[in-house]
């Protein structure tokens, strides 16, 4: 049965923050009885099962654990009865029980009080401060480091500086958790010093490792990067040892979170041979483990499940041997192999059953409940089919019961709030409203006084979910603001997981992030009940806006929106008002239109139509568009988009002499070029000229001065060895003459002259305000394939902002990427054109969404400079006149040559 608390929170609308032990405990068996009488599924695991909090060595300590030493535990010997007391509290610590090793500290404190032990007394209270950090009592983790530092600061700090350098470690570590980052990094800098002065390169690699974190937390991720840099070379000169293969898989798992999976999988292998040669199974296992979850970033699944059975196989810690196989349960649930599910599931929980009471041990039990659920989902039942027997209802129940149950036992309140999320959303599925949402409160108030924003969001959107169920419009809307903004304040963590308890937790975007913001808007808009409300549609466009920003976020594994902004609303009422913005929004069951005509209030219309019926619709049309025999079918296809964007408006566009259209697009709308978009008699691109914006907001939306027109051009004929499925470029020669004869000032690379370093120092040293790349190149949802061919090979998209920019400002007013195309197969691949454009910092991309006919593109390039350079028309009037001529052209009517090209940011 479940233990509860004398006085514990609830929800804040509960009317009795303070309950009777038995009166708590009646009423959850009960309704925990009235649960398992009916079926169930589960939510998606937002969670993945991480380790128990990690340890250091120091100095002088027998300690045989080879966990990552970034957050430390201090151990001292001193031949004492509280020397035991302190040995018991940092085993209770390292096994994830964090109430009681506080607890022992505690008496240990007194006893070096007693004793007058100034240095014990120290290290003591810095431990403290590390297990109340845990529990999330940030008051008296800061009284205890505060009271750590002060004894330390009266010693002779020569003879001590590895502890005064590990009890700042600490102070760091609290620091950052309470959102002072900057506070965090002074202190880890100056850690870094000591250690330096006491000759210790570990504990000056475990700074920097701390500092990189402190950097990225702040959004600075080129500093984090120079900074794990400098790791690399400080390994390179140390010897091979236990804390060498831990701090090399260290800079490891640090570069994964930060995308770089390449180096990241370097770092992991060569601490692998590090811990292979010196013949250490626990960290074989764990470097094998890190192995696997790069595997598994990177989408190679066998390679993941391979090294996930190698750890089960060496590692003699049964928390890494589940850790390894929840995570292969995970590839094969997502791949539906259930033959080898069945399999692995009895294994899974041996290995459970072997796992000391921790918090790890209680996210391990979690996770298994709800990777079951996914299994009774995927059709996998407990039947005579399958040979476990732990896929009913009441052994989920009783999984989840019990981690609850361990959770109180450790007073350990982040853990309980996850488990009470996971049971509320099996109450969620029976559609028990009333016991979910007793639950989902518990859990909220619990996240929220732990400061776990990770936890704290996915309940509040439950609860939203909850109470609109229950036609509690109103509070339900309150919870999703709520879930909102505290994922607003998580967008950097979203990718970057700055909690130590957290270190392996990974966001499946689009299962745990999106949905948020759909839900949501989806919300908004039926809270109208019929009647139009311009705050309402305002509000959902900056909703689906703000999505829009956080999935670029994650793309590009860091915050990379910034610098002056103005919004659209103001540019098409003020500086363009022959401009008119359309947001469509592609919610579950219907597409949802937001428009913005100049100087009239925001409107709305929608389609009745499945978000599964668009989406497929809008694959075939992008398959079929690329093909010139299928004028046809695109035809038709395109006509029914046209019918859900524009027929509502098109009256009114042309009552008010709109001439150019912005879209702001969602999802897979943004595969699609609108100039194709067919109104039963001619192509939209025929009516008006179309350009799209990443969001809005236009960064300093001022037209290109036509008389300072200069241009860097670049170009490849022939791809680099090593990429054979890009064909020659032969008509780029053309299309650099066209350029100049547009009467543009060009300055060319090409061929061989054309490398990223030649690039750059042109950009840097001139002032161009075009930059004409003719190459290869491809736009993927995956960063790490969205690049652009140079002589040398390939330039990452991640790479454009220093590419593009000199000293931190933007240079480019207007880049030109003329033979990219987005990934085949690639339903979100335009995610990455975006992604292109917002990195290079120029205010408008023109861009191609497949690769067109070589000759044809030179006629559109000549064409759009020419226009360009030649009157007072906008750019997306200029792309505009180029894709007509096309159009007009025998060769060229189909739209698979001439709807290829965008134009995104400012069409001014």
């Amino acid at each position: 049965m479940l233990m509860a608390k004398t006085t514990r929170i609830f929800g804040a609308n509960s009317p009795n923050r303070s309950r009777s032990r038995e009166t708590a405990k009646t009423r959850w068996l009960t309704s925990l009885a009235h649960f398992l009488r009916l079926p169930l599924y589960f939510l998606v695991a937002l969670l993945c099962i991480v380790g128990s909090p990690v340890l250091a060595k120091v100095p002088g300590s027998i300690n045989s654990s080879s966990q990552l030493p970034v957050n430390s535990i201090i151990s001292l010997a001193v031949p004492t009865d509280a020397a035991s007391l302190l040995q018991q509290g940092k085993v209770l610590y390292s096994n994830g029980n964090f109430a009681k090793a506080v607890e022992v500290l505690q008496q240990a404190v007194q006893i070096y009080k007693q004793q007058g032990e100034s240095l014990t007394l120290a290290v003591t209270l810095s431990n403290l401060s590390l297990a109340y950090q845990q529990l999330g009592a940030w008051s008296q983790a800061q009284q205890a480091i505060t009271e750590s530092l002060n004894l330390l600061q009266g010693q002779d700090k020569n003879q001590n500086l590895q502890i005064f350098a590990q009890s700042l470690d600490i102070q760091g570590r609290l620091q950052l958790a309470m959102g002072k980052s900057e506070a965090a990094l002074a202190t880890w800098q100056q850690t870094e010093e000591i250690y330096k002065q006491a000759d210790n390169q570990s504990g000056v690699v475990r700074s920097l490792i701390n500092q990189a974190q402190a950097w990225r937390t702040q959004g600075f991720y080129p500093r984090a990067i120079k900074t794990l840099d400098r790791i690399s070379q400080t390994l390179k000169s140390q010897p091979d040892s236990l804390e060498k293969t831990v701090s090399l898989r260290s800079l490891g798992d640090t570069l994964l979170v930060l995308g770089d999976l390449k180096k990241s999988h370097q770092a992991l292998k060569e601490s692998l041979i590090i811990a292979q040669n010196l013949k250490s199974s626990a960290d074989i296992g764990a470097s094998l483990f890190s192995l696997g979850n790069n595997a598994r970033k990177q989408n190679q699944k066998k390679q993941a499940i391979a090294y996930y059975q190698q750890t089960v196989a060496v590692s003699p810690s049964p928390l890494a041997k589940v850790q390894a196989q929840l995570n292969h349960l995970g590839l094969l649930i997502k791949d539906k192999e259930w033959a080898k599910v069945q399999t692995l599931l009895p294994s899974i929980e041996s290995h459970l059953n072997q796992l000391p009471l921790s918090r790890a041990s209680i996210y391990a039990n979690v996770n298994f409940a709800q990777s079951l659920a996914k299994v009774k989902s995927g059709g996998l039942q407990a039947s005579s089919q399958s040979s476990y027997a732990g896929l009913s209802t009441k052994d989920s129940a009783k999984l989840l019961a019990s981690a609850i149950q361990q959770s109180r036992s450790l007073e350990d309140k982040r853990a309980e709030a996850y488990a009470l999320k996971s049971l509320g959303g099996l109450y969620e599925e029976t559609r028990q409203w009333s016991e979910a949402q007793d639950l989902t409160r518990q859990g909220l108030a619990l996240a929220q006084s732990s400061n776990a924003p990770e936890i704290t969001y996915s309940l509040e959107w439950q609860l939203g979910r909850l109470l609109w169920a229950q036609k509690d419009i109103n509070g339900a809307i309150a919870a999703y603001d709520a879930a909102v903004n505290t994922l607003e304040s998580l967008r950097r963590d979203l990718v970057v997981n700055k909690d130590v308890v957290n270190q392996d937790v990974q966001f499946d975007f689009r299962d745990s992030v999106e949905p948020v913001y759909r839900q949501s808007v989806e919300l908004l808009l039926q809270s109208q009940k019929g009647k139009p409300d311009e705050k309402i549609l305002e509000k959902a466009r900056e909703r689906i806006e703000a999505l829009q920003l956080a999935e670029l976020d994650d793309f590009f594994q860091e915050a990379c929106l910034q610098g002056q902004k103005v919004a659209l609303d103001r540019v098409v009422d003020k500086d363009n008002t022959k401009a008119a913005i359309l947001y469509p929004i592609i919610l579950r069951d219907e597409l949802q239109v937001i428009v913005k005509i100049p100087t009239q209030s925001l409107q709305s219309y929608s389609t009745k139509i499945s978000q599964a019926k668009v989406e497929k619709l809008l694959i075939e049309l992008r398959r079929n568009l690329v093909d010139p025999t299928a004028t046809k079918i695109v035809q038709t296809q395109s006509q029914e988009v046209y019918s859900w964007l524009l027929k509502p408006i098109e009256a009114q566009l042309q009552k008010s002499s709109v001439d150019t259209l912005v879209f702001v697009l969602d999802g897979p709308l943004r595969n699609l070029p609108m100039a194709a978009l067919y109104d039963g008699k001619q192509y939209l691109v025929e009516k008006y000229a179309i350009a799209l914006s990443v969001g809005l907001q236009l960064l300093d939306p001022k037209p290109l001065v036509k008389q300072q027109m200069r241009a860097l051009t670049a170009g490849l004929t022939m791809p680099p060895p090593g990429f054979p499925k890009f064909a020659p470029l032969l008509a780029i020669k053309s299309e650099f003459d066209g350029i100049a004869k547009a009467g543009v000032s060009t300055t060319s690379l090409l061929d061989g002259d054309f490398k990223k370093k030649n690039l750059e120092s042109e950009i840097g040293a001139a002032s161009f305000n075009i930059v004409h790349l003719a190459t290869h190149g491809q736009f993927s949802s995956r960063l790490e394939d969205t690049f652009i061919l140079d002589f040398d090979g390939q330039i990452n998209v991640k790479d454009f902002d220093t590419l593009f920019r000199s000293q931190g400002k933007t240079v480019v007013e207007l880049l030109v990427l003329s033979a990219c195309q987005t990934a085949t197969g690639d339903s979100r691949a335009a995610l990455g054109l975006a992604g292109a454009a917002v990195r290079a910092g120029a205010r408008s991309t023109i861009a191609s969404l497949w690769q067109i006919d070589d000759e044809s593109t030179a006629m559109f390039v000549s064409a759009f400079y020419r226009e360009l350079k030649s009157g007072k028309i906008t750019k997306a009037e200029a792309v505009h006149r180029a894709q007509l001529q096309l159009l007009k052209h025998p060769n060229y009517r189909a739209p698979s040559f001439w709807s290829a090209y965008v134009l995104i940011g400012n069409w001014l």
